[in-house]
Order: structure tokens, then C-alpha cells, then sequence
């Protein structure tokens, strides 16, 4: 997969640039695939929240950008129709835009769901996430970001990339999410990682990765 880790959506134009280019394609002519299930797993997130993302009222830019055309994918729905129905819909699509809210939540959805066997195989498939939606491609997401406690008892994620991420760097409504804190959340982790402002992002494409950032972003380890 392509992906485009961000913190809080396509939120300008250089992160726009960046999924285009991604892309190979204007987003007007490309199809997309809203995923809303980590929105469930947060308690600070719940229906209004998954619904305004779903319906491009969420202010962090994602189903709204002029897609071609954009459909709803729920994790939590694929296990009751079976892959057969629901993994050509995925196939088919040009772009996956994952929302916000928990990671564990949404990893363990993936696994469950299924979807988590079929992503090696989308060599040209964009992901985009958004704040959970970036983490849950990270090895681990850190105690801090532990709300709902997976199966497993740990906070390890896909590890699809070998950087963790703390989303909203300095952002007005979590006035926790300071530099301070992230390097210290950095720390305890041990690996290499990134905090990310909500004009930032991070781009990988064959293991190339980069930041694309009108912000603020610091990388740790």
C-alpha cells in the first residue's frame, strides 16, 4: 500500500499534493472507502462523531475533497456478509480514508474483519489516515493512547511502518499534546517516532518516507 499518515485529515494544500501524487490521479477521479469503526472504541467519540466524519463535517478534511464517488466501510459489519461480498469493494477502491478515535480498537477490527490478510495484496491502493487511522499502521501507540484495552493487554499495533506516531502536536483542544509531553511519550516507547501537528503528515511509498507539513513536527530515536 501507499500511505499518507496524517494527524488531521487533508487539512492543505501541500498534504492535497501529496495524495494525488499518491494517487496518479486527480481525487475527482478517484473512488473512495470511508472507514468510521475506530470512532466506536474512543469514549471520547461516539455516532455524532463517526457520522460527521462519514459525512465530511468532521472540519478534518477526508470524504469531502470531491471524490469521484465515496462509500462506507464498517469493520465491525464484514464479519456477518463474508469476504467474498466485501473484498471487491476494497479491491476496487482507489483510496481507504480511515478515521479517528482508538487504534487498538480499530486493529483489532481489522484482524476480525479480515481486511487486515487483505491489505498486502493492495500494492496500489492509498491509505489515508487520520489521527488512529495513521497509528494503527505504527508498531506500537504508546500507554498514553491506551483507552480501550485489547485483547491481547498490549498497545501494539500493525507495525506496517517501524515509526510510532502522536497525532495534534500543540492542538488548541488537547492542550496536553505538548512537545514536552510527546518527547516524553517518545521515550518511553524507545523506537523511532514522529509527532505530527494537524497540518502534517507523513508520506510512505516503498519504504521511502518523508513529512509533508505547512506546521509543526518533531521526529524522535
Amino acid at each position: 500500500m501507499k500511505l499518507l499518515l496524517t494527524s488531521g485529515g487533508v487539512s492543505n494544500p501541500s498534504i492535497r499534493e501529496a495524495l494525488v501524487g499518491l494517487l496518479g490521479r486527480p481525487v475527482e477521479e478517484s473512488t473512495a472507502l470511508v472507514v468510521p469503526t475506530a470512532s466506536w472504541g474512543h469514549p471520547m467519540t461516539g455516532p455524532g462523531n463517526a457520522w460527521r466524519f462519514v459525512a465530511g463535517r468532521s472540519g478534518l478534511p477526508m470524504a469531502e475533497l470531491g471524490w469521484r464517488s465515496v462509500g462506507l466501510l464498517e469493520l465491525t459489519a464484514l464479519p456477518s456478509i463474508g469476504r467474498e461480498r466485501w473484498e471487491p469493494w476494497v479491491t476496487e477502491a482507489d483510496v481507504l480514508l480511515v478515521g479517528g478515535g482508538d487504534a487498538l480498537y480499530l486493529h483489532h477490527w481489522l484482524h476480525e474483519s479480515g481486511l487486515a490478510a487483505v491489505l498486502p495484496s493492495l500494492d496500489e491502493t492509498v491509505w489515508v489516515g487520520l489521527s488512529a487511522g495513521s497509528m494503527v499502521m505504527t508498531p506500537r501507540v504508546g500507554a498514553d493512547f491506551v483507552e480501550w484495552e485489547a485483547p491481547s493487554g498490549t498497545d501494539e499495533t500493525l507495525g506496517v511502518v517501524d515509526f510510532s506516531i502522536f497525532p495534534h502536536l500543540d492542538s488548541p483542544d488537547l492542550p496536553e499534546n505538548t512537545a514536552e509531553e510527546a518527547a516524553r511519550w517518545a521515550a518511553e516507547l524507545g523506537g523511532p517516532a514522529y509527532a505530527l501537528d494537524d497540518a502534517s503528515a507523513i508520506r510512505v511509498v516503498g519504504g521511502e518516507v518523508d513529512v509533508v507539513s505547512e506546521g509543526s513536527w518533531r521526529r524522535f530515536g
